[in-house]
């Protein structure tokens, strides 16, 4: 795999103000929509689509990288395999904690496994077509590692869609805290998928916009759930115990393995560990 190097883009430049300028000016628009007690559908979509659009901020601390060689490629596993890790742990406190729901624990834990078993069926049917399977230039296992990543945190994008819709059904208040919440978590997750993607041969707009396609379910799945809050909110912790285990499953079974055939096994651990302690105590500070 070549190794890339670049100078500053100001394309990339451009792209990042205009997305953060984008979110400011609708997170105004939300802001006096909520203090004005407006809650509306369109209120909920433009909050989700916001989050959605910050996860494409975690690709954007590689601007400022002129090389990105295999270092990045070898220690992105490991520091990527702590910020799952960490949200992974985030997901299952969350699915238990959840109130009036009977049982949140049991659905939890049930979405747990299915979502291993989902991932290591998709993984598998992936595999068998690893030699005709490509992402734009990039082929082959390279590819199938990105395609898994994104798509595993597409599925984690849908419980939390549920869960901003559901909170907008509660309270304006409570939803805009939850919506502001998941907004900031999804950076470190938008930098979790680029620190994946990059490394092998994606460009930050690139790894930008895969990041912001993989929350898209957020807006897609808040609507309905506001609508329908009874409905929704008792498959929420499945959805989180789901989500959660698909990224369990993409830590242990390739992103750690990677990280330790590359480097010394107690450097790949201390960075996993060390990373995914940060990520817990993040989400526990805007929680």
């Amino acid at each position: 795999m070549k190794n890339p190097s670049k100078n500053i883009s100001k394309s990339d430049v451009l792209y990042a103000l205009l997305l953060f300028v984008i979110v400011v000016i609708m997170a105004i628009w939300v802001g006096q929509q909520a203090a004005d007690g407006n809650i509306t559908i369109l209120l909920v979509f433009i909050a989700a689509t916001i989050t959605a659009l910050t996860t494409g901020f975690g690709a954007f601390p590689f601007i400022f990288f002129k090389n990105i060689n295999k270092n990045w490629l070898v220690y992105g596993n490991a520091l990527a395999a702590g910020l799952m890790l960490g949200a992974s742990i985030g997901l299952v406190y969350e699915g238990f904690g959840i109130a009036d729901v009977s049982m949140p624990g049991t659905r939890t834990i049930i979405g747990l496994l299915l979502g291993v078993i989902l991932v290591i069926l998709a993984h598998k049917a992936l595999d068998s077509r690893k030699d005709e399977f490509s992402i734009g230039k990039i082929k082959g296992a390279n590819a199938i590692k990105m395609l898994m990543i994104v798509g595993i945190m597409t599925v984690h994008s849908f419980a939390e869609g549920i869960g901003v819709g559901v909170a907008y059904g509660d309270s304006t208040t409570f939803g805009v805290f939850i919506s502001v919440a998941i907004a900031i978590h999804n950076i470190p997750e938008g930098l979790a998928i680029s620190l994946i993607l990059i490394p092998r041969g994606s460009s930050i707009k690139e790894a930008a916009g895969w990041s912001i396609f993989s929350s898209l379910p957020q807006p897609l799945m808040a609507v309905p759930a506001f609508m329908f809050v009874l409905t929704f909110k008792p498959f929420l912790p499945i959805g989180l115990g789901l989500a959660a285990g698909a990224m369990f499953w993409m830590v242990f079974k390739e992103l750690l393995p990677e990280a330790l055939a590359e480097i010394p096994t107690s450097r790949a651990w201390a960075m996993m560990i060390l990373t995914g302690l940060g990520m817990i105590l993040f989400q526990l500070l805007i929680h």
